[in-house]
């Protein structure tokens, strides 16, 4: 028996590098280098780990970006993913999670059955870890978010997970089919082969656009369609520098605090 996966992947900017523009609050991407998203390079791993195991397992990628997202996807398919999809269409552009992830639904719909869908817990250039849960419930599965551990049975129907909670960690099992997001504790993501590279520039990715994935451009997908709406992006102010206060002893030391900070009109 042979599984199906999807993993669902994103290019992002590099955030080591981003800058925001100090008249337009908004993030600064020209020349800004992009990268496949963290926790997508933990979803993708799980799945090769999958594969490692049961070789006849079929790994698809898909995602959502601008034509130059298929970089990415090349080296998804260089790290060991059989094939993969790009979601690419000016009217998807500006779309928020919630029209993401009606497009990027509707591109799992169109590949056809499936076994198991891996994705990030979350893009670095937004931090919403939104679209992963929305995904799942617009494809009616049952999901299991910031997944730790993994483990699937023989029968490759039943899996075992371990989510992280804020004060702990939970034991899940759960069906195929079903969503998991992934954290970066899950595993750690493999390179690239020489091989593999050779070969991910050979495959043919196919692009589709909103008429190929049958959603609404007016009501579904896009800025417009979109009910999220950023006010503005901005860079917090730095803050100025500190002062150490000496003293012979406590006293000395919280009298002088006490005269700063009268001077400076805290108190």
């Amino acid at each position: 028996m042979a599984l199906k996966i999807i993993v669902c992947a994103k290019q992002v900017p590099d955030t080591n590098e981003i800058k925001i523009d100090p008249v337009k609050k908004t993030l600064i991407r020209e020349g800004v280098p992009s990268i496949l998203n963290h926790d997508d390079a933990n979803a993708l791993e799980e799945a090769l780990k999958i594969k490692d195991k049961y070789p006849d397992t079929h790994i698809t990628v898909v995602s959502m970006g601008p034509p130059q997202a298929k970089d990415m996807l090349i080296e998804c398919l260089a790290m060991g993913a059989d094939e993969a999809v790009l979601a690419s269409d000016r009217a998807l552009g500006g779309s928020d999670t919630w029209a993401t992830s009606n497009a990027l639904a509707a591109a799992i719909a169109k590949l056809g059955a499936f076994d198991l869908i891996f994705a990030g817990r979350q893009a670095i250039d937004g931090d919403t870890a939104q679209v992963g849960p929305q995904i799942a419930e617009k494809l009616n599965l049952p999901q299991v978010t910031y997944v730790t551990d993994f483990e699937i049975q023989a029968d490759l129907k039943s899996i075992t997970v371990k989510r992280a909670l804020e004060d702990g960690y939970e034991v899940i099992e759960i069906k195929t089919p079903c969503m998991l997001t992934a954290i970066k504790e899950l595993n750690t993501p493999r390179y690239m082969s020489v091989g593999g590279i050779f070969e991910a520039c050979k495959k043919d990715i196919p692009v589709w656009g909103a008429a190929e994935l049958g959603v609404d451009p007016d009501k579904e997908v896009g800025l417009d369609a979109s009910p999220t709406k950023v006010f503005r992006s901005f860079t917090p102010a730095p803050k100025g520098k500190g002062e150490m206060l000496e003293g012979e002893t406590e006293k000395d030391v919280a009298r002088k605090l006490l005269v700063g900070l009268k001077s400076k009109h805290v108190i």
